[in-house]
């Protein structure tokens, strides 16, 4: 059974940066695709980032295109999400989630088949 693992989040202030990583001991991450989910509270869960670990495509929610970047590798099994620039917005729990293959869309969290338990990420001052 893959199991994924968060790490990473934390407290930061307005406009500063964080890194999260989305691991899978001992499991092979290869022709997955990864992506990061967030909810705030009283918000919906919405789709931020994904990476198809096999070619490194990537897709980003607007909200956070020019500011996240998702970059996976393949030799720690481990995703990471780089957020800059980040705004009270942002504020919410971050999860993984993985599929393989990735063969509908990116942004909708009933196409994973497996979870992390989340990270808490705050943005505030």
């Amino acid at each position: 059974q893959l199991q994924l693992v968060e790490s990473g989040g934390g407290v930061v202030q307005p406009g500063g940066s964080l890194r999260l990583s989305c691991s899978a001991p001992g499991w092979n991450l290869y022709m997955y695709a990864i992506a990061w989910f967030r909810q705030a509270p009283g918000k919906e869960r919405e789709a931020v980032a994904c990476i198809k670990t096999n070619d490194g495509t990537s897709y980003y929610e607007d909200s956070v295109k020019g500011r996240f970047t998702i970059t996976n590798d393949n030799a720690k099994n481990t995703v990471y999400l780089e957020m800059n620039k980040l705004k009270p917005d942002d504020t919410a729990v971050y999860s993984c989630a993985a599929v393989y293959p990735l063969d509908r869309s990116w942004s909708s969290a009933s196409n994973y088949d497996y979870w992390g338990q989340g990270t808490q990420v705050t943005v505030s001052s």
